[in-house]
């Protein structure tokens, strides 16, 4: 039976901007990211032609740094900027 990095596990506090797009925290690193995907796909928010690419919305660009696109691999570093 394979575990699960416990890195991931650990819940976190999630910053106030954070909050606003993946609900209240604490919560763990993966369960982050997977709410984070869940409303970029709920809102249409990946890039028509290349979908490596995340389109900020309001919601998403203060934790995206205030930059319009970022691509899925940047996002996880700066999403780890609002996790404590």
């Amino acid at each position: 039976m394979a575990k699960g990095n416990p890195a991931l596990m650990k819940p976190l506090t999630v910053s106030a901007d954070l909050e606003a797009v993946v609900g209240k925290g604490p919560m763990a690193r993966g369960q982050v990211v997977k709410k984070l995907w869940e409303y970029i796909k709920k809102n249409n928010l990946q890039d028509a032609k290349n979908k490596r690419n995340i389109n900020a919305d309001a919601k998403l660009k203060p934790i995206f740094g205030g930059k319009a696109t970022v691509n899925m691999f940047e996002m996880t570093k700066l999403v780890s900027k609002h996790l404590s």
